[in-house]
């Protein structure tokens, strides 16, 4: 079953396991994701860890990822 906002919010992130693309080099400007499971992902600043990070569900995701490869933020 696929969690909600409300359900990916109310996770404690303390043991997730953040990834930073291995495209941003070492620019210090950049984005960490974390794997939620189930396609859900959670994403924060890589400068300002302290802050919440965005949650997405795996729906948000795919179409946030797709618009990208379809170069709608381009």
């Amino acid at each position: 079953m696929r969690e909600g906002k409300a359900e990916l919010y109310a996770r404690d992130l303390t043991a997730a396991r953040w990834v930073k693309s291995s495209k941003s080099g070492y620019l210090p400007e950049c984005v960490e994701v974390a794997d939620l499971g189930e396609g859900a992902v959670a994403i924060r600043d890589s400068d300002n860890t302290d802050l919440p990070p965005l949650r997405f569900t795996a729906s948000e995701w795919a179409a946030f990822r797709d618009g990208v490869r379809e170069g709608e933020f381009g």
